[in-house]
């Protein structure tokens, strides 16, 4: 796809999915990606714009694309934009197995970060530099449209459950910290992307309640 999706994200309609997802992870302590992950996100088009919400420019959610051809030579999982701010979210995602962050090798008491992890980050990086040495040609500006402001990347990846807590620990920092190019790469496990969503989701479902006639 090299192109975008309108969507009109439903609140009611994203609290389903979401909790489709919580049935998903409850039900599956591993999934594989192109079995039990890519097929059940892209059959759930408003939970995937709301992934957008992990994006501090991103409020409306209001486009998407599925397995976006990024100029010819990688493609994105998913991209979630907004047509007020011109930005956009790139995620790429990975499976979840038990060492699908961190992999223990030899006798080290600590773990490596994982090859499915660095394989996934560094897919998000070429990416970027895809996207930065097309910045500057026309049909970026086709794509994006000419007030193009920016864009951030995230890799969902992992179960919490098969991460002890310095691990967590190490992830947080790594996504905290690292930018790339300015731009973060925000790293999280399937569990924390359920339980970051299910808190913003509930937020606006209130909010919704003491103002039923304003749009998201």
């Amino acid at each position: 796809m090299k192109y975008f999706e309108d969507i009109d994200l439903n609140i009611a309609l994203c609290r389903q999915e979401l909790d489709d997802l919580k049935q998903h992870l409850d039900n599956k302590n591993e999934l594989r990606e192109r079995r039990d992950v890519l097929p059940f996100f892209r059959e759930r088009r408003h939970l995937s714009a709301f992934i957008g919400s992990y994006f501090p420019y991103i409020d409306q959610f209001d486009k998407i694309a599925y397995e976006y051809d990024i100029f010819g030579d990688f493609k994105a999982d998913l991209v979630v934009g907004d047509s007020n701010s011109s930005w956009y979210g790139f995620v790429e995602f990975e499976g979840a197995t038990e060492n699908s962050v961190f992999q223990f090798k030899g006798s080290k008491s600590t773990p490596d970060w994982s090859r499915h992890f660095e394989h996934g980050f560094s897919q998000v990086l070429d990416w970027f530099w895809k996207l930065s040495s097309q910045e500057y040609e026309r049909e970026f500006t086709y794509r994006f449209g000419k007030d193009f402001a920016g864009y951030e990347g995230m890799l969902i990846i992992g179960r919490s459950q098969d991460l002890q807590p310095r691990e967590q620990d190490r992830l947080r920092w790594r996504r905290d910290r690292l930018m790339v190019n300015s731009k973060h790469i925000y790293c999280v496990t399937f569990d924390e992307l359920y339980s970051t969503l299910n808190t913003r989701l509930t937020l606006i479902e209130r909010y919704h309640v003491v103002n039923p006639d304003e749009s998201l």
